[in-house]
């Protein structure tokens, strides 16, 4: 024990009493031989009791330093003086029962950690200052990068600043706002915004929960857009149709020679409006999962490979020669195995249709090379390069809307429907790439699809 506390305590007890008989034996009033007996009495006594304080002192303060500690304090030596004794248990107790509630705090917390992080819809906790204090899984998945641009719209921004005026007493703190979010792609979202007081263990002040609408407001969309455009695509085809079985019924009923003539025409005509109506579909479920990525480990070569093994019958067919470049060990890419092969297979169709009869083909896989139009990052670059007529640079941008054709009757009897490159904008666009178009008239096309690699 350390010797400043036993002598201190040696001195608040022999202190006084030997004072006392110092002053006696002073006066006369007390001989000097017993006094001198007196004061060596009551120095053993005092360094006695002096001695066994600091001891229970030590003992207490050892207690209260493991209970700080960690809170798990085992019974020791027993102190003497029973009031010592009693608060060291004491001491012993109230940490055993605060471990206790810290680990059923601890277990709460978990439990509140693991709600949080496995909730279906994205979720952000802010701290008091408005910043991003963690996001959950779901949040991580649908936005990955661009959690900050998320919180830098400014629809969302004020519903946070409404809902953080409640810790002045206002009714704000739960706030809801729909918001249009362009990135990483375009989405409906509706947020809410719950300020919290008081505030999370953790010191979040107030949580923002994403409820994603992109289906149910593309359904809507879909629904017009069907309307307005499938009608007047339709309309040509159908009124052909018409025409014909009108003749076949009257004038040409007995024409046989008529009869086969018309019944090919009318089988291109039905033809062409089951490929619309199969391009319409697959633009529409394609556009309904597009706002969430896909998750799939995808080895693109192997794809790509079938995609050009099952072109081979019309590549004889049109006297055409295809080129397949496969770059070595290509990295595994998150990616939807079916929708790339539908984008190869736009794209190498569109070469083929497009291009010259006899002409070269040429498909390539490769990594992305720094530099260029390519964005920063890995990447994955698939390439299309036809030898055609090309196209004039002000067609370009609107390539990739529906039923935008740059020559509308070469487009109809190559069998095309408008929506082919529709359809690859958005696979491109729910995979988080790239589709860039560089051509110039007389010179071909090249069409390259952009996809990240993420570790």
């Amino acid at each position: 024990m350390p010797s400043a506390r036993l002598f201190g305590a040696f001195l608040v007890l022999a202190g006084m009493p030997v004072a006392v008989l110092l002053a006696l034996i002073w006066l006369g009033d007390l001989a000097l031989l017993p006094g001198l007996v007196g004061i060596a009495l009551i120095a053993v006594a005092a360094g006695l009791l002096a001695a066994v304080w600091a001891r229970d002192m030590a003992l207490l303060a050892a207690t209260l330093r493991r209970a700080m500690a960690d809170g798990d304090v085992a019974a020791g030596p027993a102190p003497r003086i029973p009031a010592v004794e009693r608060t060291a248990r004491g001491i012993e107790r109230l940490a055993r029962s605060l471990a206790s509630r810290a680990g059923e705090i601890g277990v709460l917390l978990r439990a509140n950690d693991a709600i949080i992080e496995r909730l279906p819809d994205p979720l952000l906790v802010l701290s008091p200052a408005r910043r991003v204090q963690r996001a959950n899984a779901a949040m991580r998945a649908a936005f990955r990068d661009e959690i900050p641009a998320v919180l830098r719209n400014p629809v969302l921004r004020e519903a946070i600043a409404r809902a953080w005026s409640s810790a002045d007493g206002s009714e704000n703190a739960v706030q809801t706002v729909a918001l249009s979010l362009p990135v990483p792609v375009e989405r409906e979202v509706q947020a809410t915004v719950i300020y919290l007081d008081p505030p999370l263990a953790d010191g979040g002040q107030a949580l923002v929960v994403l409820s994603d609408r992109t289906r149910e407001r593309r359904v809507e969309q879909m629904r017009a857009d069907f309307v307005a455009n499938v009608s007047h695509e339709l309309r040509t085809p159908l009124a052909s149709l018409v025409g014909f079985i009108e003749t076949l019924q009257g004038p040409a009923a007995d024409d046989k020679p008529a009869h086969i003539r018309f019944l090919a025409i009318m089988a291109e005509q039905a033809e062409r409006m089951r490929r619309l109506i199969d391009d319409l579909l697959s633009l529409s479920r394609i556009e309904l999962v597009e706002h969430q990525p896909p998750a799939d480990k995808v080895q693109l070569a192997d794809v790509l490979r079938q995609v050009v093994a099952g072109f081979e019958p019309r590549l004889a067919e049109r006297q055409t020669r295809l080129t397949l470049n496969l770059y070595e060990a290509l990295p595994l890419v998150e990616a939807d195995a079916d929708q790339f092969g539908q984008v190869a297979t736009n794209l190498i169709e569109n070469a083929m249709k497009y291009g010259k009869t006899g002409g070269h083909v040429q498909v390539s896989l490769a990594p992305a090379t720094p530099g260029g139009n390519w964005p920063a990052g890995p990447g994955l670059v698939l390439s299309v390069i036809d030898d055609g007529p090309g196209i004039a640079r002000a067609h370009l941008p609107r390539l990739t809307e529906r039923f935008y054709r740059v020559d509308k009757a070469r487009s109809r009897n190559a069998g095309g429907t408008g929506l082919g490159l529709a359809i690859v904008k958005h696979i491109v666009n729910r995979h988080r790439g790239h589709l860039f178009v560089e051509s110039e008239e007389g010179h071909g096309c090249t069409f390259s699809v952009w996809l990240p690699v993420r570790p």
